[in-house]
């Protein structure tokens, strides 16, 4: 089943503010595959909102295995 669009895609700015790290921190990460995951839109890269709160809880089970 297709999940429905969000109202709109975040930018790095939004998903690094929301999580309290510099932008390019988020760039590290995804250039090591190791962040939520993104998908380019020309030469922009944006986040599903749902992609990046799968991500934070994986991390939140990480942390507390």
């Amino acid at each position: 089943m297709k999940r429905a669009l969000p109202e709109r895609y975040l930018t790095p700015t939004d998903v690094a503010d929301l999580l309290g790290v510099p932008v390019e921190t988020l760039y590290q990460w995804r250039r090591k595959g190791t962040g939520p995951k993104g998908f380019r839109v020309g030469r922009h890269v944006r986040y599903h909102p749902g992609d990046v709160g799968s991500w934070v809880d994986s991390q939140m089970e990480r942390a507390a295995a």
